[in-house]
C-alpha cells in the first residue's frame, strides 16, 4: 500500500528517447489539422504564416531549453513559473499547459478515427478514437521507459512514412497547382489575403505545438540537463524539414482546395497521384497512423506527467499525483483518458465559430500553448534578472534578441486568435476561469493547513521550554 503513495518518477530515458518524445509529440501536426490553414488563407498566404510561426518556434525553443536544462522538473513550464513568479505564476504556466495537452489528444484521435474509417469504411471513427485512448492509456501505464522506447520507434516510422509519401507524390508536384488561387482563394493579394494569413495562425502552430512538452520527462531523465538540450534542439530541425516539405509536396500535387478542410489530407493527396486501389495509398494510411499514434501517445504521456505535477504541489485534486508500483501517474493518466472520451462523443453537440470541433480542440489547443509561452519567457527574463547564480547548462543563444523574438511572436499570435477564433477564446476564458477559482480555494486550504501546522509546533515548541525549565 506504501507504494501507492508514491509521487517520485524514475529516471531512465536517454537523449535519444527525449529526440523521440519531442518529435513524436508533434508529428501528427504533420499528418492533418495544418490543412484546415489553406482554407483561410489559401497555400500561398499560408506559406508566410507558418514561415513566421517557425520563427516564432526557432526562437523560443532555443531560449525555453535553458529554462528546461537549468530546472528539470515534471512540471515543465509550471515549474518555471512558479520558480519565477510565485503561486500564481506557477498557476498560469501549469494550467494553460494543461489546456494545452488535454485539448490536443482529442483532435488526434479523431484524426486516426478518420484514417481507420478510410481503411475501414464500416468502422466508426468516433468508436475507433474512443479505443485508441484506452489502448493507449494502457500502454502508458506499463512504464516510463516502454512508453517512450514504443514513442521513439513509431515516430521513426512516421518521418520514414513522410519521406516515402514525398518521394511517391514528388512526380506529380507543379508550382502551378501549388500557387493556383493561393492568396485566400485568389490569384491576386489582396486585404482578404491578410485577414486569411492571420486567421490560420492557429494550423501553423499546429505544425509545431507541443514539442515543449518533452520538457515534462525531464524528471525521468538521466543526466536532464545534456539530454533534453539534445532533444529539443534536433527536435525543431527534425520537424521544420519535415513541415515544410509536407506541406509543399501536398498542395501541389492537384486542387488543394479538396484538403483544406479533411483529417486526412495526406492519404488524399497521394489518391490524386496513384489512386485509391494502389498499394502505396494503403501503406500510407497504414503507416500514417504511426505518426498520429505517436503524437496521441506522447500527449497523453506528457499531459499525465502535467497534472500529476499539478496535483503534487496541490493545484488540482492531490489523488491525481499518486503513481502506481511502476511509478507511473496512473491517476492522471485516466483523468486525460476520460476527458479525451468526452470531448470525442461531444463532436456534435459542441460548435464554434462554423467549426468542426476538431478546428476547435486545436485552437484550443494553440490558446493553451501560446499562454504558456508567454509565461515562459517571462519567466526567463526574471530569472536571468532575480537568480543569475542559477546553474544554466544551456545558455539561451542570442540573448535577450531571440527570447524577445518569441515573446513578441507568442503575443501576436495570441492577439490574432482572438481576433479571429473569439468564441473558442471565450471557451479558453472559461476554462481558465474554472482552474483559478480550484486553485484560489485549494490555496485557502493549503494556508490553512500551514497555519494549523505552524501553531501546532509552536504549542509543541512551547511545551518542550516549559518542561525544560
Amino acid at each position: 500500500m506504501a507504494k501507492e503513495e508514491k509521487t517520485t518518477l524514475k529516471r531512465s530515458l536517454n537523449a535519444f528517447h527525449l529526440w523521440g518524445i519531442a518529435v513524436g509529440l508533434v508529428i501528427s501536426g504533420e499528418y492533418f489539422g495544418w490543412s484546415y490553414g489553406w482554407a483561410s488563407a489559401g497555400t500561398l498566404g499560408f506559406l508566410i504564416t507558418t514561415l513566421v510561426v517557425a520563427l516564432m518556434y526557432l526562437t523560443f525553443i532555443f531560449s525555453f531549453t535553458e529554462l528546461s536544462c537549468a530546472i528539470p522538473n515534471t512540471g515543465g513550464p509550471f515549474a518555471y513559473a512558479k520558480r519565477a513568479f510565485g503561486a500564481k505564476g506557477g498557476f498560469l504556466g501549469g494550467f494553460s499547459t494543461l489546456i494545452e495537452f488535454a485539448c490536443a489528444p482529442p483532435a488526434i484521435a479523431m484524426s486516426i478515427g478518420a484514417y481507420m474509417s478510410d481503411q475501414l469504411p464500416w468502422l466508426n471513427p468516433m468508436w475507433a478514437a474512443a479505443i485508441a485512448y484506452i489502448i493507449f492509456v494502457a500502454l502508458n501505464m506499463s512504464g516510463v521507459k516502454m512508453a517512450a522506447t514504443f514513442e521513439l520507434v513509431v515516430t521513426l516510422l512516421a518521418i520514414f512514412e513522410l519521406c516515402v509519401f514525398i518521394g511517391v507524390v514528388s512526380p506529380g508536384f507543379t508550382w502551378g497547382n501549388f500557387t493556383a488561387n493561393g492568396w485566400a482563394g485568389s490569384n491576386t493579394f489582396s486585404l482578404s489575403t491578410v485577414h486569411g494569413i492571420f486567421a490560420a495562425i492557429p494550423f501553423a502552430i499546429w505544425f509545431f505545438l507541443a514539442i515543449e512538452g518533452a520538457s515534462m520527462s525531464a524528471e525521468e531523465a538521466k543526466n536532464p540537463q545534456v539530454t533534453v538540450k539534445k532533444g529539443f534542439l534536433w527536435g525543431i530541425v527534425t520537424l521544420v524539414v519535415l513541415a515544410f516539405g509536407v506541406m509543399m509536396f501536398a498542395g501541389g500535387v492537384g486542387n488543394w482546395a479538396s484538403l483544406s478542410d479533411i483529417n486526412d489530407p495526406l492519404p488524399q493527396a497521394m489518391k490524386v497521384i496513384v489512386g485509391g486501389k494502389s498499394g502505396w495509398f494503403h501503406m500510407l494510411i497504414f503507416l500514417g497512423l504511426f505518426g498520429l499514434i505517436a503524437s496521441f501517445h506522447g500527449i497523453i504521456m506528457e499531459c499525465s506527467r502535467n497534472i500529476f505535477s499539478l496535483a503534487r504541489e496541490g493545484y488540482l485534486p492531490r489523488s491525481l499525483s499518486k503513481v502506481n508500483k511502476r511509478q507511473v501517474p496512473h491517476r492522471a493518466l485516466i483523468a486525460c483518458g476520460l476527458f479525451g472520451i468526452l470531448c470525442i462523443f461531444s463532436d456534435k453537440l459542441i460548435v464554434l465559430g462554423n467549426q468542426p470541433l476538431t478546428a476547435n480542440l486545436i485552437t484550443l489547443a494553440c490558446f493553451g500553448s501560446i499562454t504558456m509561452y508567454i509565461v515562459s519567457m517571462f519567466s526567463l527574463f526574471k530569472l536571468r534578472r532575480s537568480e543569475p547564480n542559477l546553474e544554466r547548462p544551456y545558455k539561451a543563444i542570442f540573448y535577450p534578441v531571440f527570447p524577445i523574438i518569441a515573446l513578441v511572436g507568442s503575443m501576436l499570435c495570441f492577439v490574432a486568435m482572438v481576433i479571429y477564433n473569439f468564441e473558442v477564446f471565450v471557451a479558453f476564458a472559461v476554462l481558465f476561469g474554472g482552474g483559478y477559482v480550484y486553485f484560489y480555494f485549494a490555496n485557502i486550504r493549503v494556508a490553512k493547513r500551514e497555519a494549523k501546522l505552524t501553531m501546532e509546533m509552536e504549542l509543541v515548541r512551547s511545551a518542550d521550554l516549559k518542561d525544560e525549565k
